[in-house]
């Protein structure tokens, strides 16, 4: 801004956003300093560079909005996790699946990990069950994004939402209503 601007000649925009034209940079500030305003370079990459004559607080300020309101609009996920073990419980296994509804329905992922204890690492398909089991059954909502592995002595896989589980299937159309055959009168007697 104002006496930091390095080049020689600015494309130079008016406090009101109109043309100025392409102005050497001691002109541009002197316009700037008539107006009580200051010359701040807002495309420093162009040729010529483009500067504009506003007050320096209010352009901090509407470019503070912008970024905030670019933050608000962005989409965070979060990460959630979900522990299984091997002999889960029904009770405990159908609990745990709608956490992992509830998770999916807000919009985050979900990291759904079981851990092997002791000699259960030899029974490393029935986990594979158990995940691969919550997999199918919240299929509608959810997508895999990584895959039944194992790392360690723990085997996870990470579920997403459906990109389409918002969107209601739609119901069947009705048959189209087919015109009735002639009637024959039957004579009368």
């Amino acid at each position: 801004m104002n006496d930091r601007i390095r080049a020689r000649e600015l494309r130079v925009i008016g406090a009101d956003g109109s043309q100025v034209g392409v102005l050497p940079t001691f002109e541009a500030l002197k316009l700037a300093r008539e107006a009580g305003l200051d010359l701040v370079e807002i495309s420093p990459n162009a040729v010529p560079p483009v500067a504009r004559i506003q007050d320096f607080g209010k352009f901090l300020y509407e470019q503070g909005k912008r970024d905030k309101q670019a933050k608000k609009s962005q989409k965070s996920m979060a990460l959630k996790e979900v522990k299984f073990s091997i002999n889960v419980d029904e009770h405990d296994y159908e609990t745990k699946k709608n956490h992992v509804l509830r998770f999916i329905d807000e919009g985050d992922k979900v990291k759904a990990s079981l851990r092997f204890k002791g000699r259960e690492m030899a029974h490393r398909d029935l986990g594979r069950k158990v995940i691969e089991r919550l997999i199918r059954e919240t299929a509608e909502k959810t997508q895999v994004e990584f895959s039944p592995r194992m790392e360690g002595n723990t085997m996870h896989a990470i579920l997403i939402p459906r990109k389409d589980a918002g969107a209601k299937p739609k119901p069947p159309k009705p048959p189209a209503p087919q015109a009735a055959p002639p009637r024959s009168q039957a004579p009368s007697a």
